[in-house]
């Protein structure tokens, strides 16, 4: 595909005729395609983008969605941590038997219900906001991608094959995850 129509997409082909035996060959193959115009460079990337980002990013917001939803019960962390504290040291508080018993009936009183708002409703609200952040990020990586790209192919007189935008998706969610996941480990 030589002219400049624009190919389907995805149309990836086998990247060796672009690689293999080029010596004394025309820049471009025939059975390669090749993208010339900067709102399919564009299209191209944020395809493959989305592919890529999205699942990505939807792995990583249902796990901060199950941490916030269905945190571990504060029972479980005191027993827990008294098995642990008592498999050291048999300690005994020193306090006397009236306020041994106010400071445990104070510790098993049940909370007070938020009415306003759940945990679910909150892990539901950060599970949404991971999808429009990870579609906002696709849409605007690929913007500057494609047309730095695109630039840089239409400077140098260069074809720009369609395995371009699948590279550059590939490596804004390798960056993008290099970035993403040391902070929200941290919030979380």
């Amino acid at each position: 595909m030589t002219s400049n129509t624009t190919p389907s997409w995805p149309s990836l082909y086998n990247p060796g005729v672009e690689i293999l035996h080029i010596t004394h060959h025309p820049p471009t193959n025939p059975r390669g395609s090749y993208l010339y115009r900067a709102g399919d460079i564009f299209r191209f990337t944020l395809y493959w983008t989305l592919i890529f980002y999205i699942p990505l990013f939807l792995v990583c917001g249902f796990y901060a969605f199950w941490n916030y939803a269905f945190p571990p019960s504060p029972k479980d962390i005191r027993e827990t941590n008294h098995a642990s504290v008592a498999s050291e040291h048999q300690m005994s508080p020193m306090l006397p038997i009236t306020q041994r018993k106010r400071s445990v009936q104070q510790i098993t009183r049940p909370l007070k219900p938020n009415e306003r708002r759940s945990r679910v409703a909150f892990a539901l609200i950060v599970l949404f906001t991971f999808l429009t952040l990870s579609l906002a990020g696709a849409v605007t990586g690929s913007a500057i991608l494609g047309i730095v790209t695109y630039g840089l192919f239409k400077s140098a007189n260069f074809h720009m094959s369609t395995w371009i935008p699948f590279l550059l998706a590939v490596m804004q969610v390798l960056i993008g995850l290099l970035s993403i996941w040391p902070s929200i480990i941290e919030i979380i």
